[in-house]
């Protein structure tokens, strides 16, 4: 992969208060010579904080003020240095894609179409979309369509990323995710008026998986043709419940690879995708979950298995598709440290009717077996100690723990 002339290009990363994801992006860019700027509201992330940070710019809060927030990134945009955005936080695509001419008058995007996105972030019809395309889904209908609760089953929002476009209605909400997840076992009736105002819309109800893995298909698409793809498999969660994988293994299963594929072609897919898939411990089926349409929270694990992602995502903007490799090395695993704290952290404020709570002590031993036997963090290197510093302070002032 050639390198690009040093100081000509540069690559916005917006970052969020998540410790690892964007700090990945930015050691990623550094190491292939690129520029980078880190552009978030907040002054204390460890991805400014890190060596690999070429310069840091103050934006608006982006749950505040959307547009202020898309003006900053087009403002930055504009300057003669900078080749293109990464897709970092839930809302990025979507600004993208919306107001996809004004960032296009100085850099190339690489985002679904609008009309694309919306079917992305709905997933009543992303899951209509699936079973069209041949691929095992979980069950999906809307709550208000539910009249028996004889299985097991979870409640969550129907869109993965609320806006008004996708409510159809002007609420003047700033679009943003809902991370209510409810689960309801076999036999029992929820509060199903309480959880639509949790959720501030209809929701979905899922059948529940009894799962034997949970995996990552993630890809970097170009109109309907992959570039590059990644698979993992989460060893454990953010919560022993449920959630975002903190510590994982790359894998490269056919099976997963094909499914996973006919999605994406299915709907003529363009640019960056992350999609959950559940093994489902009768069937063995590949159960697809949702989409996420940016880079995903394990994303150093590609990226310590040889799948670069910000880099291709680069790579594809400037029109160099053809240098992208896609290969990666399998059984690299990867830890999200602050990931691995909440995870343990779960076992004590944390409880499923499904998944039955493990023992903390024995929990502590495997994570401190797994630190030892793959010791990869996603937000702790030794050679650039001061964003590690920087998290752990915020950690502490935020009173997280």
């Amino acid at each position: 992969m050639a390198k690009p002339e040093p100081n000509q290009n540069a690559v916005v990363v917006p970052a969020g208060i998540d410790p690892g994801k964007s700090y990945s992006c930015v050691r990623s860019l550094s190491r292939a010579g690129l520029d980078t700027i880190v552009a978030s509201e907040y002054d204390d992330l460890p991805a400014a904080a890190s060596r690999s940070c070429d310069e840091s710019i103050s934006i608006p809060p982006i749950s505040e003020d959307l547009e202020a927030y898309k003006d900053a990134l087009v403002g930055i945009a504009a300057r003669p240095d900078v080749d293109t955005i990464l897709p970092i936080r839930p809302q990025d695509p979507y600004v993208f894609a919306k107001y996809r001419s004004e960032f296009e008058q100085y850099v190339d995007l690489v985002v679904p179409s609008f009309d694309t996105l919306r079917l992305c972030h709905d997933r009543l019809r992303l899951a209509e979309a699936a079973r069209e395309a041949g691929v095992p889904t979980a069950e999906t209908r809307l709550l208000e369509d539910v009249n028996d609760w004889d299985s097991d089953l979870i409640i969550k929002a129907r869109y993965n990323l609320l806006a008004d476009e996708y409510l159809g209605q002007d609420t003047s909400v700033i679009p943003g995710t809902v991370k209510t997840v409810e689960f309801v076992r076999d036999g029992t009736v929820p509060d199903t008026d309480a959880i639509r105002e949790a959720m501030y819309h209809e929701p979905v109800v899922q059948e529940y998986i009894h799962s034997a893995g949970k995996y990552v298909f993630g890809a970097l698409y170009d109109h309907g043709d992959a570039l590059a793809t990644f698979q993992h498999r989460q060893i454990r969660g953010d919560s022993y419940t449920h959630g975002g994988g903190v510590y994982r293994k790359s894998v490269d299963i056919p099976r997963l690879e094909s499914t996973g594929r006919a999605l994406l072609d299915s709907l003529e897919w363009h640019g960056l995708a992350c999609i959950e898939y559940m093994e489902d411990a009768r069937t063995g089926e590949f159960k697809f979950i949702e989409i996420n349409p940016r880079l995903w929270q394990s994303t150093n694990c590609a990226i310590q298995s040889g799948a670069d992602f910000p880099v291709y995502y680069w790579l594809q903007s400037q029109g160099r598709s053809d240098e992208i490799d896609n290969d990666y090395e399998t059984g690299v695993g990867t830890h999200t440290l602050y990931g691995e704290m909440k995870y343990f952290r779960s076992l004590f404020q944390e409880q499923s009717p499904f998944v039955e709570r493990p023992s903390p002590p024995v929990e502590l031993l495997k994570i401190l077996a797994s630190f030892a036997e793959t010791p990869n963090f996603d937000d702790f290197h030794a050679d650039d100690p001061l964003p590690a510093v920087v998290g752990v302070k915020r950690l502490i002032e935020s009173q997280v723990l």
